[in-house]
């Protein structure tokens, strides 16, 4: 009988851009619920302290580096993890660059292009190598992508990134087609304001761009929010270990909002 406490043990999973933020927090928490987990940044130092902590915990983490621009990055982070853990059951593709901040007119073409290198076509490479292996080896598991609110409620001056961020949605909707039949489910989660080192970025941005205080920039997103309140990495967190386990068997090609209600839709 599983146990409730740990759903996802036994199970080994992957998860991109975890030295910090939202990633750190859902390799922790997947961690947590008894998973193995292999975890990937660009700067394999600071994937220390993520490592840390899942051990400090009692689970068992594989560090690997990891820079999307390498079309032979993401096929070596999944060979690595199952060199460590013998299988992969859940891929959590959740890295991304935020792009240029500047009014659509004045992207110069190489920004616009290195933000969906990363964000959609990393993305791709990333699912690519993991679901290659998961179909081969007939694995029954669960792909979850980190969108963000911006591909659907777009802010100023960030045109790439909400392109990129909107061009996921099609491509769970994708994957969830084609990976159905092969017990395989693929969905996306769009977390809103989240506090962190990336939002104080986005604050800050949006600040000097509009020629406004941080504060207000930062009260000005938080009343967005019908709770009044920016979204916790670990609210985000949640939301991927239950896609990722049999609660949500039911659930593909779906993309949840993890908001505080700035999307409902």
């Amino acid at each position: 009988m599983t146990d409730p406490a740990r759903p996802l043990a036994g199970r080994v999973a992957l998860v991109t851009g975890a030295a910090r933020g939202i990633g750190r927090r859902i390799a922790v928490r997947l961690a947590a619920a008894g998973a193995d987990v292999g975890v990937t940044s660009r700067d394999l130092d600071a994937l220390a302290g993520t490592v840390e902590e899942i051990e400090a915990a009692g689970g068992r983490a594989a560090p690997c580096r990891l820079d999307l621009i390498d079309p032979a990055g993401a096929d070596a982070a999944v060979a690595h993890t199952l060199e460590r853990f013998g299988a992969l059951d859940v891929v959590v593709a959740n890295s991304g660059v935020g792009g240029p901040i500047a009014p659509l007119w004045e992207i110069e073409v190489d920004d616009w292009d290195a933000t969906f290198d990363v964000n959609v076509r990393g993305t791709w490479l990333t699912l690519r190598a993991a679901t290659r292996h998961m179909v081969a080896a007939g694995t029954t598991g669960s792909v979850v992508v980190i969108g963000s609110l911006t591909g659907k409620r777009p802010l100023v001056d960030r045109a790439p990134y909400v392109a990129s961020k909107a061009a996921l949605i099609g491509l769970v909707r994708a994957y969830a087609t084609e990976l159905g039949p092969k017990g395989i489910r693929a969905n996306l989660v769009s977390p809103g304001f989240v506090a962190g080192e990336r939002l104080d970025w986005v604050v800050t941005g949006q600040a000097q761009a509009r020629g406004i205080a941080e504060e207000a920039v930062r009260e000005e997103l938080a009343g967005m929010a019908p709770l009044r309140r920016f979204v916790a990495p670990d609210d985000v967190a949640e939301t991927v270990l239950f896609l990722a386990g049999d609660s949500a068997a039911g659930i593909t090609g779906t993309d949840v909002n993890v908001t505080a209600g700035v999307v409902m839709y």
